[in-house]
């Protein structure tokens, strides 16, 4: 199909792309790697009257070190964030779920930011920043918001960005010593969508899980924060009885969607044995 007519803006910097997108209005659309986006233009599920292309905007493409946190801008590539030191030192988790995403085609043009603002639940990097505490930067004429990540994923493909709002960044708390991460997935073909997954973070502590950040992908309209296996596994042994115990709450809080792929029980049955192993693959480490 051939999408509908848009307005085109392609600014240089950030400051014409927030102005570009607060003149074009409710319908506007602002394009990052254009990996989500573009499929929707062309099949005319999304018919927005402009598109404000980042492409230029090398800013946004920056990964930095700000202390306790690091700073991953919003244009930043999937390719880009897999291969970053301070991504793989800091926050591993990121790094780990995004060797995930899709193919080496679509990670070298996909955006970190994209895939978030996008707010897809059965993408992948939406739980990881869920998971890891992250904060959103969003961008407006008014100036600059946060927006923690538990506040940021509203509902189906919904964000709480405004329409005059670009996000431009993501802040992410630094891991410090003693956690270790997994990302644990399940599609049933390659580059697949997640039919479910878990992002896990566990921190070790004499034999036992002193704390521990699990949250969930497709396991409803948003990402879910998976806060029933937190409080279970914290403080118990760090075993496989322990896991699997705690694994059992997986599903407290969701509402798993029912399609081709799998019904809303058979999600809530994989939620649980994911949750057991991406905890044992993190507390091996």
């Amino acid at each position: 199909m051939i999408p509908a007519q848009f307005d085109y803006v392609r600014p240089a910097s950030l400051d014409e792309a927030v102005a570009a997108l607060a003149d074009a209005g409710e319908d506007a659309k602002a394009l990052a790697g254009g990996q989500s986006l573009m499929p929707l233009l062309r099949l005319r599920l999304a018919y927005p009257e402009a598109l404000i292309d980042l492409d230029r905007i090398a800013s946004l493409r920056e990964i930095r070190d700000e202390g306790d946190a690091l700073m991953i801008g919003a244009m930043a590539t999937h390719h880009q964030v897999l291969h970053d030191p301070l991504v793989k030192e800091h926050a591993p988790l990121i790094a780990e779920a995004t060797a995930t995403v899709a193919d080496p085609a679509v990670r070298h043009r996909g955006t970190f930011g994209g895939s978030l603002a996008h707010a897809d639940p059965a993408g992948d990097l939406p739980a990881v920043a869920l998971a890891l505490d992250a904060v959103l930067l969003a961008r407006s004429p008014r100036g600059e918001r946060e927006i923690p990540a538990a506040d940021f994923f509203l509902d189906w493909m919904t964000s709480a960005l405004e329409p005059d709002e670009l996000l431009v960044g993501v802040r992410v708390p630094k891991l410090g010593p003693g956690w270790a991460v997994h990302y644990e997935k399940f599609h049933r073909t390659a580059q697949a969508w997640a039919i479910v997954g878990v992002a896990c973070a566990v921190r070790r502590e004499n034999g036992s899980v002193g704390d521990a950040r699990i949250a969930l992908t497709n396991m409803g309209p948003v990402p879910v924060r998976a806060t029933g296996v937190e409080e279970a596994v914290t403080g118990r042994p760090a075993s496989a009885d322990s896991f699997r115990s705690a694994a059992e709450r997986a599903s407290e809080g969701a509402s798993p969607p029912a399609d081709l792929h799998g019904s809303a029980e058979y999600r809530e049955h994989l939620a649980r044995v994911l949750t057991a192993r991406a905890l044992a693959a993190a507390a091996a480490d």
